[in-house]
């Protein structure tokens, strides 16, 4: 029983009273007693396997698709063919409310079409930010002044901030992000928080220190001619802020019992449309801009969000459903992030239906990837929303959509151009909304992808494909020009409305 992936957490707490209690008559003379970590150890832990079964269970399904093999020449290679890239082309109607009327207003929009969307994807794809998540507590851990990022002074501080775990005390979640602004700033900054902290997001060195070896080289190996993305924000007297997704949720099945996603379920399994690691790392953003609206060195006004491959999807989740959030920069995010679930190209619904990455979704979304189930077989071209949703969500906010090319690492499997056809079919919420979208006239089915280096950046939806790896350090300085120029639109049309 004490095994058993669903032994209540209410029990643990009995069990933690029964353990402690006797420790601390036997100990009482040295004054010690049981530490909450060995209590978390005991409690029950599934293995991915295991949980993956358990979802699959729940949902009454018998057998998932294989997903294809980002391996080419393997017998179940993905799919690299352009002619066999879109067996489902017809996207869900971005405004078409569900009872068959157009919507040709912004009200319309906020009022009836958005909440359509948002339950859809909330329910099937990225699942429900439960109401009962405790609050969060964030101190400085560590201050100092007297840091430089490339050579140039800043404040950093490195913080917690602590989730109130008193309804299971053996799961404890602290989610670390590091703030680093610029130190002589006249006023508040604008700030770009960055899932992972990849590209130079360490605590920043003292002068005189030694700078990284690595410096220029990349995140994945390469070299480039530009510095890190926090050099380059600070330069830009833009400051920074690095999140450790894994301090919030784990990437993996098996850790979706412990965590934010385990401490709000008490160690117990999620159901079908809890949530799953992206949505639970885009909460950790959220709750990461709750301290920095107030650091007095923050425009919280102009926060932005940044992440690369999974972080990159999980910026593009944070940007749809947390509208404080001014801005975002989404980076190689692949399936589950811009590029359409529809689209046959390189990594498919199958895989993220998969034990590897299903922890990324919903529960309900292994729905999708069936072969063999109680309600039959579903694919791809059953799901009731498709990313052009997702990033319509973002409107009117600022959105930069960015890839590499396969030659230096961004490779294939990522389906660059689904993702720009996915960009492209959300522009008319944009156009909707008085916010400007990529300037493509044709349609999304059509419509040709521009040269790499191109950069489309004359709205609030933008896109570029640089020619670098996986990794959006070479699109950094293009986004920080193209949102310094955003921001200055909005100012100056905020100043005329007065």
């Amino acid at each position: 029983m004490l095994n058993s992936p669903t032994f209540p957490c209410a029990w643990v707490r009995v069990r933690r009273w029964i353990l402690v209690s006797w420790a601390a008559a036997l100990f009482v003379q040295a004054g010690y007693a049981q530490p909450d970590a060995a209590q978390a150890a005991k409690l029950p832990v599934w293995t991915t396997q295991e949980d993956h079964q358990n979802m699959k269970s729940q949902l009454g399904i018998l057998r998932l698709r294989q997903g294809p093999s980002g391996r080419e020449g393997a017998t179940n290679s993905a799919n690299y063919d352009p002619s066999k890239a879109n067996p489902f082309p017809n996207l869900p109607e971005v405004l078409v409310l569900k009872n068959g009327q157009r919507v040709g207003t912004p009200e319309a929009w906020w009022q009836q079409r958005r909440p359509e969307i948002v339950e859809d994807f909330e329910r099937e794809v990225y699942g429900r930010v439960p109401k009962s998540v405790p609050g969060v507590t964030w101190s400085i851990q560590t201050q100092a002044m007297d840091r430089v990022v490339g050579k140039l002074p800043v404040h950093a501080r490195q913080l917690v901030g602590r989730v109130d775990n008193s309804a299971c005390p053996a799961i404890e979640v602290n989610i670390q992000m590091t703030l680093v602004t610029p130190k002589d700033a006249p006023g508040p900054v604008p700030v770009l928080m960055m899932f992972g902290g990849f590209g130079g997001g360490g605590f920043p060195r003292r002068p005189g220190e030694p700078e990284p070896t690595n410096r220029f080289g990349g995140f994945g190996g390469g070299n480039f001619a530009d510095p890190p993305s926090t050099e380059q924000l600070i330069a830009a007297g833009w400051g920074y802020a690095t999140l450790i997704p894994a301090s919030i949720q784990a990437d993996n099945g098996a850790g979706l019992t412990r965590g934010i996603i385990g401490l709000v379920n008490r160690g117990q399994p999620r159901k079908p449309d809890d949530w799953g690691s992206l949505r639970a790392w885009a909460w950790g953003a959220a709750r990461g801009l709750d301290y920095l609206e107030t650091d007095t060195t923050v425009d919280a006004r102009r926060v932005g969000i940044e992440g690369v491959s999974r972080f990159g999807k999980a910026a593009l989740v944070t940007l749809a459903f947390e509208p404080r959030f001014a801005v975002a920069l989404v980076g190689s995010s692949g399936a589950g992030g811009a590029k359409l679930h529809r689209r046959n190209f390189g990594e498919a619904v199958e895989n993220l239906t998969g034990s590897g990455e299903y922890h990324w979704m919903a529960g309900n979304y292994l729905k999708y990837g069936t072969a063999e189930s109680s309600f039959g077989s579903r694919n791809a071209g059953d799901l009731p929303v498709d990313s052009h949703q997702l990033i319509a969500l973002c409107a009117p906010r600022p959105a930069f959509i960015s890839y590499g090319i396969p030659e230096k690492g961004d490779a294939k499997w990522l389906d660059q151009q689904g993702s720009f056809m996915a960009t492209v079919a959300a522009g008319p919420v944009y156009r909707l909304l008085g916010a400007r979208d990529l300037g493509i006239v044709e349609d999304h089915a059509t419509a040709s992808m521009p040269p790499v280096n191109t950069g489309l950046l004359e709205g609030e939806l933008a896109w570029r494909q640089h020619d670098g790896g996986h990794e959006d350090r070479s699109n950094m300085k293009h986004f920080i020009a193209w949102a310094n120029g955003v921001f200055q639109r909005q100012r100056q049309s905020a100043d005329s409305a007065r």
